[in-house]
């Protein structure tokens, strides 16, 4: 299998406050789906699709991430302080990934049909991009809430803000780095770059052919298990 061309980086940091009870005494990237870990099923995207760097951030109950990735070849970033959010989290985390485009998947979601990081990877273009966001049209999502987040232009282009948003990002992307760095900031949301990038129309979208389901909540764990099951007998 040929490498992934870039370096992954897996946010599973959060406190995992809307899995209530479920993450009292665990971090939500240890919350099994189908008898598997979620940050599990994320680090199999990414020896899937060839990647062979791998940086994985962690803060909220990070001694039981740690246990959990010993001997595995990941690179942790730990947000000892404050919790930096995405942007933040992924700033840190940049001497670990390079100073070039890096692939970024959220722990707390399943995926099926062809693997998100070999499709962006697929759609890249770096002379014209500076994000690639994993879209679906809000009715195809499963266990998430009623709101979208982009409206997906006929080029490709993404925007937000003026009405018409019907596609959801789904936790899967690339993103150019100078911008992020060059944040002054150590606690920020990729929201905030996003805008930017939105602004200077290097933002892009692609939409995902196959499904996903948000497991950010605990009603999403059976639907994640249904969807995997329904995959798996095709």
């Amino acid at each position: 299998m040929p490498g992934f061309p870039l370096p992954l980086m897996i946010f599973a940091a959060g406190f995992g406050t809307r899995m209530g009870a479920l993450t009292q005494d665990r971090p939500k990237p240890l919350i099994p789906v189908a008898g598997k870990p979620l940050i599990d099923h994320a680090l199999e995207i990414g020896l899937q699709a060839g990647v062979t760097r791998t940086v994985v951030n962690t803060h909220y109950l990070a001694d039981q991430m740690t246990e959990h990735l010993a001997g595995r070849d990941v690179a942790i970033s730990h947000e000892a302080g404050a919790i930096l959010e995405t942007g933040g989290g992924l700033k840190a985390a940049l001497p670990l990934l390079g100073g070039g485009p890096v692939a970024i998947l959220n722990s707390d979601g399943i995926w099926t049909g062809t693997n998100p990081l070999t499709q962006l990877a697929q759609a890249w273009d770096p002379a014209r991009m500076e994000a690639l966001l994993l879209l679906l049209p809000l009715d195809r999502t499963l266990a998430h809430g009623p709101k979208a987040d982009f409206h997906l232009a006929p080029d490709g282009r993404i925007s937000r803000g003026q009405g018409g948003e019907n596609h959801l990002y789904i936790g899967a992307q690339i993103l150019q780095t100078p911008r992020i760095a060059a944040t002054p900031d150590a606690v920020f949301s990729l929201n905030k770059p996003w805008t930017e990038m939105i602004a200077e129309g290097t933002a892009f979208g692609l939409v995902h052919d196959g499904d996903w389901c948000d497991v950010g909540h605990p009603e999403g764990i059976a639907a994640a298990e249904r969807l995997i099951q329904s995959a798996r007998h095709g």
